[in-house]
């Protein structure tokens, strides 16, 4: 029987991001997916800075790039086309890259697929339907059908389900979900451009009772155009072609684009009790379904990807207990529900379908804009408990200088656990067992100072643009112990501290400390 370390149920964007991952850090990896093609067609509209970083670590931004545009804006208007929100989005923003890009999906998926199937470690099967998980104390014999109706039996030391909501592995891991009740009737309708359009709305929420609508570009060769459906219109009636230019008469016609895609969707928001059974993961929809308000439902199973990857390959490779992956739901749960609560709350108010609670809506925010009230900008929470002892922030991307060159951090210094110094002394305490204990997952150190790296000190960067020196000072901290996905695991203001956070750093790892966050 054929044997992995993580088969990977489903082939979006998340189950690629998690092949891709574990793939870069040498592990053999089996992707099963029931279609037998990639599904080209979009679905996301875009991603933010955290997201690009991530397919910079994996060699791939310049690429993807290519199939994305950078949006530095976002408004909502009201009915009479007053301007009630303007949102702008930072270029950078902390993770080095700009904070939002509107994207063509198919393109993203099919730099990640070439990516994938290019990696000697990593195996992909489409138009295999997975029947049977059955778990032991060694690993998991997975149990299927192909395309062609021939049956597969495998073996993983581990799975992760990422195949979306209604799939096969959230039946298997949780029969508990809890539903926030939050459903929308949505007609989504994708455009292909013939030619750029004067006023066409790059990012717009048109909030008018009659008719919400949004208007977003994917990319940079297509448009969309998002109708909350009225009451009684049927979905046959809805994506009949000629109904769906009705709709957006006013902004194209079909002199100006092609219509590839009209079909109906309920936005859903749902979340698994329960995202690990012993061996078996659940990432993405399968873990989380939210409603598109913040665009987050992609970034958010990358994110998922990104914790499992790293904690997967310290357990596989032996660095690590098996139970640190029960902070995987610690961690990322409370983020989701940040974001899923926040999109609810931002739908609601987007898609008022009453009149007179429109036109208050609109009274208070035109108000605001008359105040010079600027909106306040969403922060998404530091994470807290499971591997984290304080911070638990994302640690910022800048240009540095080293002896050997400049660019940006990651590119650098490199991926995975990183010691980032803002002065030399700070690591003198270190013991040799906790600098080779370091050296064993993988960890690297970096000392960041305002002046030219000194080449006496190892890791020493100049920091080009002053961020870190910042940072150091916003968290009135010496030394930042950061994870393989950038959040701070913990900071110290002395050496000593420094010394404390490795010790609960390795205690935690070998399944001894439960970190309770200080």
């Amino acid at each position: 029987m054929e044997e992995y370390d993580v088969a990977v149920i489903g082939y979006g964007p998340t189950g690629m991001t998690l092949a891709a991952l574990l793939g870069q850090r040498g592990h053999r990896v089996l992707v099963l997916e029931r279609y037998t093609g990639l599904y080209n067609l979009p679905r996301a509209a875009c991603f933010d800075d955290e997201v690009m970083r991530t397919f910079q670590k994996l060699g791939l931004s310049e690429e993807i790039g290519r199939g994305a545009v950078v949006q530095r804006d976002y408004d909502w208007i009201n009915a009479d086309g007053e301007t009630l929100v303007e949102l702008t989005y930072a270029d950078p923003a902390p993770c080095g890259w700009a904070q939002l890009y509107m994207m063509f999906q198919p393109h993203v998926e099919d730099v990640l697929d070439r990516h994938d199937k290019a990696l000697p470690t990593v195996s992909v099967r489409q138009g295999v339907t997975v029947t049977a998980l059955i778990q032991d104390d060694a690993g998991v014999t997975l149990r299927g059908t192909s395309e062609g109706g021939g049956d597969i039996s495998v073996r993983a030391a581990f799975v992760v389900g990422a195949d979306g909501g209604s799939g096969f592995a959230r039946r298997v891991v949780s029969e508990a979900v809890e539903d926030y009740g939050f459903q929308e009737n949505w007609l989504v309708c994708d455009f292909r451009m013939h030619r750029a359009v004067a006023g066409l709305p790059m990012f717009r929420q048109v909030c008018d009772p009659a008719q919400p609508t949004s208007i977003v570009r994917i990319g940079p060769h297509h448009h969309r155009f998002s109708f909350m459906l009225n009451p009684g219109e049927t979905r046959e009636e809805a994506t009949r072609p000629g109904r769906v230019w009705d709709r957006v008469a006013r902004y194209l016609t079909p002199a100006d684009a092609e219509l590839i895609r009209a079909v109906n969707y309920v936005f859903r928001s749902r979340i698994a009790g329960r995202w690990r059974q012993g061996r078996v993961l659940l990432a993405g929809d399968a873990a989380h379904e939210m409603p598109p308000f913040l665009a987050q439902g992609m970034c958010s199973g990358i994110r998922d990807s990104h914790n499992i990857a790293w904690k997967l390959d310290l357990v596989l490779t032996g660095q690590a207990h098996p139970d640190i992956l029960d902070t995987y739901q610690q961690e990322r749960e409370p983020h989701v529900r940040f974001i899923t609560e926040r999109a609810i709350e931002l739908g609601r108010v987007q898609t008022m379908r009453d009149p007179a609670r429109a036109r208050e809506r609109d009274a208070r925010l035109l108000a605001q804009r008359r105040g010079s009230q600027a909106p306040e900008k969403l922060r998404f929470p530091p994470l807290s408990g499971g591997l984290v002892v304080n911070g638990g922030g994302l640690f910022p991307q800048a240009a540095v200088r080293a002896k050997s060159g400049s660019g940006l951090f990651d590119d650098v210094v490199g991926a995975g656990w990183c010691i980032v110094a803002a002065t030399p002394g700070v690591l003198d305490l270190l013991t040799p067992m906790q600098r080779a204990a370091w050296e064993r997952i993988g960890g690297r150190v970096a000392v960041v100072s305002p002046s030219s790296p000194d080449v006496s000190v190892p890791g020493a960067l100049e920091d080009l643009s002053g961020t870190y020196a910042e940072w150091f000072a916003a968290h009135g901290a010496a030394a930042a112990v950061v994870r393989p996905d950038w959040y701070v695991f913990g900071t110290a203001t002395d050496g000593g501290g420094l010394t404390a956070l490795l010790g609960r750093l390795s205690r935690a790892l070998e399944g001894r400390d439960v970190l309770v966050p200080s």
